[in-house]
């Protein structure tokens, strides 16, 4: 999920391979009978152009009456992406947004100098067994952008670009790529895309951009004559053209990448920023609790609890 339970991110293994710059191996992680593999940051990459965390979430199955209870709990510097593949959510934050978000669709919520937000299966969804899988990711914000005003954008599948020709469905959900915009407004240049495969259909990756990659979520997929398994992150040289062609069984992938960011980011449980500093006056403002005249508020009709920083 978009909360991050631990102060430093616990980094997945990563191994190198001749045909890409970058292999990132996630690591699982339990997060109460909830699993979550995250492949950003790793050690050695921390970011993919500006996308600086990565996690894939479930699948799971909850029976009757279960389901994810993520309480209220902040973040600067960065810009939250939820993007599901299986069943729902219902996103509430500091700014009043109050949205049930289902496959296909993109929550965008800019934190910048501060936002708050919980993330619960809904009354109606709990009345019945279900099931939730999907990609949240964090893109952190250039210098310019650390200290605005936090917004939210939410837009559904008719609004964002599909492209569906020779055995390639795939849809744009952030920036530009493959001739087409997706409609979020972004603080720099990225793409970000879900593309399905159908066996041996080739997805070439956009050659515009200076960092590309690609993580696995189905499937399998040879990149110059090597194969590559889900659970599994690319990343690829500058420069290069790469395309990737579908196993056997097809592929679904997540593609993503970006200009990368004037230097690097520091992260503290769900902070990002540029400097010490500011993650320091985050933590402070947090631990004040002062949610009616401080920095950081409760989400309106989720004001009841909220996650305490950690020691």
């Amino acid at each position: 999920m978009s909360w991050n339970p631990a102060i430093d991110p616990q980094c997945p293994d990563a191994i190198g391979a001749d045909a890409i710059e970058t292999l990132i191996i996630p690591r699982a992680r339990d997060l109460g009978g909830f699993e979550v593999r995250r492949a950003l940051p790793a050690p050695r990459r921390q970011m993919v152009g500006p996308f600086i965390f990565f996690d894939q979430m479930g699948p799971v199955e909850f029976l009757t009456g279960q389901g994810i209870d993520v309480r209220p709990h902040p973040h600067i510097g960065l810009a939250t992406v939820t993007y599901l593949l299986k069943g729902e959510f219902q996103h509430r934050d500091s700014l009043g947004s109050n949205q049930m978000i289902y496959p296909g669709e993109v929550n965008w919520m800019v934190a910048g100098r501060g936002v708050t937000h919980s993330e619960r299966t809904s009354a109606a969804t709990r009345a019945a067994p279900s099931t939730l899988a999907g990609i949240q990711t964090w893109v952190a914000l250039p210098e310019s952008a650390e200290d605005s005003a936090a917004s939210f954008e939410h837009h559904g599948q008719e609004a964002l670009p599909f492209l569906d020709a020779e055995g390639k469905q795939v849809r744009l959900i952030l920036g530009q790529a493959w001739g087409e915009r997706a409609p979020v407004r972004t603080f720099s240049e990225m793409f970000y895309a879900d593309a399905v495969l159908v066996p041996g259909a080739v997805l070439p990756l956009p050659d515009d951009h200076e960092d590309r990659g690609l993580y696995i979520i189905e499937g399998t997929v040879r990149i110059s004559g090597q194969e590559f398994e889900a659970g599994r992150m690319m990343v690829f040289r500058p420069g290069d053209r790469i395309s990737v062609a579908a196993g056997p069984s097809g592929a679904r992938l997540m593609a993503l990448g970006g200009e990368t960011l004037g230097g690097p980011r520091y992260i503290w449980w769900n902070f990002v920023a540029s400097s010490r500093d500011r993650i320091e006056a985050a933590k402070a403002a947090w631990k004040e609790g002062d949610w009616a005249h401080g920095r950081f508020a409760l989400p309106p009709g989720d004001d009841a609890e909220f996650i305490q920083a950690p020691d």
